[in-house]
């Protein structure tokens, strides 16, 4: 695997684990990151004005 695959695969694990506490917490912004940081990274990026 290159580095780029390690970084996504570290990302998605990081996003589980906030998720997962941000339910058990009650946290919804922490939920919401976790969320997010589970998401492929082509879909964080918003689209430039042309």
């Amino acid at each position: 695997m290159d580095r780029e695959h390690v970084k996504g695969a570290a990302d998605k694990a990081k996003g589980a684990i906030k998720e997962g506490a941000g339910k058990l917490s009650g946290d919804r912004d922490m939920e919401t990151e976790g969320k997010l940081d589970k998401a492929p990274r082509d879909s964080r990026t918003t689209p430039r004005a042309m």
